[in-house]
């Protein structure tokens, strides 16, 4: 039930139902009163009526012909018919079989106890005679309950069956509303992964679903064409500057290299050397970063051991860790596993390394940390260096974010990029916190699925 209630399409649905139930229910209410004031209503023209009737004979013949007319209209009436009782002016009733005492005058209920049935009310209308008489016409409130419960007794079997037939409404309409926004779902949750081909299906009714379907569809048509063009021009930039630098770098180590006494130029050409191995470097880490976010790589996914993977790289590390003047120290549940890329899952550890270092003065403790929790499996780097500030984490994920105004560090700002671009290709997350003091990155990445 919990599922179903989480469902908008159910929600929408049995919330059309319980608002069509309770106008039922109004309506039953309404016309359930509506029929008892009525009857009630019809009870007192009645006996208005017969009290009328019994006035003109009181009229005309005095107490005898009242008595008279009142034995005869109490033979032919049914039990549950009309009562009578007519009272002197010292209270004794002289005429009537009505058991009560003399009532006031006016319109009234009166309560009678009947030896077989126990309690009963009757609606009386009690009229003044000449000479301080007084008349009683009563009928049977009895005839309008059992209606009145008749009436109760057929709306309570339609609502029910109201009930019923809502729920099984809702059930049905929520369903088909779920199914249909399934399939607009189901194509999000491909798109994203970087299946850029899925398209929303589209059936012949035509109707506002479809619709919407091929609007987001004529979207994602054009989303896809930016970001393939998007794609060739990153690709293009790449390559086109990639084969000149490399030429200057076979030129440069050719004058370093070949004969005759280069010592006046080493200086600058080192420089230049330099510099062309970072643009290099550059432009092959945005290639990375491109072809990881495009998606193609999964299709190539396998078994990677993160524990053993996490251990080599934390073996290779430590010597150059050490040399720099820091220490790396490992923690590492073992037999921990998962689907993915296994040089994907290295370059992000090297990266999130060579950052520890990069960034941390000598005499840090950097840390790597692999270890399984409810949500997966989490890689870990953690110093107790500076840190960053909590208004720069989210900014330094970004491509080309240097903290650094003068930028006198090496690197370009990619690093972390190209981690959270294969965390977010494994279907992980990249998180970055406080380490009390320094700072935490870990790598949040799915478990491998059993």
């Amino acid at each position: 039930m919990t599922r179903i209630w989480a469902s908008a399409a159910y929600r929408v649905a049995f919330t059309y139902s319980a608002a069509f139930a309770l106008a039922i229910l109004l309506l039953g209410v309404a016309v359930y009163y509506a029929a008892d004031a009525d009857f009630r209503v019809q009870q007192d023209v009645g006996i208005a009526e017969e009290s009328a009737g019994l006035f003109r004979e009181y009229e005309e013949g005095g107490l005898p012909d009242l008595a008279s007319a009142v034995a005869k209209r109490e033979a032919m009436n049914p039990a549950d018919g009309y009562h009578y009782a007519v009272f002197d002016a010292a209270g004794h009733r002289v005429a009537g079989s009505l058991p009560i005492p003399r009532p006031d005058v006016g319109a009234q209920n009166i309560q009678l106890t009947d030896a077989k049935e126990g309690p009963e009310a009757v609606r009386a209308l009690v009229s003044a005679l000449p000479r301080g008489a007084r008349l009683v016409v009563a009928i049977d409130s009895e005839a309008v309950e059992r209606i009145d419960e008749t009436i109760l007794s057929l709306f309570g079997a339609a609502f029910l069956s109201v009930i019923a037939l809502g729920i099984v409404g809702a059930l049905l309409l929520g369903g088909y509303l779920r199914k249909r926004l399934a399939r607009i779902s189901g194509t999000a949750q491909a798109i994203m992964p970087g299946d850029l081909a899925r398209r929303i299906p589209v059936s012949a009714r035509g109707d506002e679903f479809d619709q919407l379907a091929i609007a987001l569809n004529a979207m994602l048509d054009r989303i896809e064409q930016l970001l393939g063009n998007l794609r060739q021009v990153s690709s293009d930039v790449a390559h086109d500057l990639r084969t000149p630098l490399a030429r200057l770098r076979n030129q440069i180590e050719s004058v370093l290299d070949g004969p005759g006494d280069p010592q006046l130029h080493r200086p600058a050409l080192k420089r230049a050397l330099a510099q062309s191995d970072s643009l290099l470097a550059l432009f092959a880490a945005i290639l990375r970063i491109s072809e990881v976010e495009s998606g193609a790589l999964k299709r190539h996914f396998a078994r990677v051991d993160l524990s053993e993977l996490a251990g080599d790289l934390a073996e290779s590390y430590a010597p150059a860790v050490f040399d720099g003047g820091r220490t790396l120290t490992a923690s590492i549940m073992p037999g921990l596993a998962l689907l993915g890329d296994r040089e994907l899952i290295a370059q992000a550890a090297i990266n999130l390394l060579d950052n520890a270092q990069r960034h941390t003065p000598a005499g840090t403790a950097i840390a790597i940390e692999v270890t399984e929790n409810s949500e997966g499996i989490a890689l870990a780097v953690a110093d107790n260096g500076p840190g960053v500030a909590d208004a720069d984490r989210a900014l330094i994920t970004r491509r080309f974010a240097r903290l650094e105004a003068s930028r006198t560090t090496p690197g370009h700002g990619l690093g972390l990029n190209l981690v959270s671009a294969i965390a977010a290709a494994h279907g992980g997350t990249l998180a970055i916190e406080d380490n009390h003091p320094g700072l935490r990155v870990t790598l949040l990445l799915p478990k491998l699925p059993a």
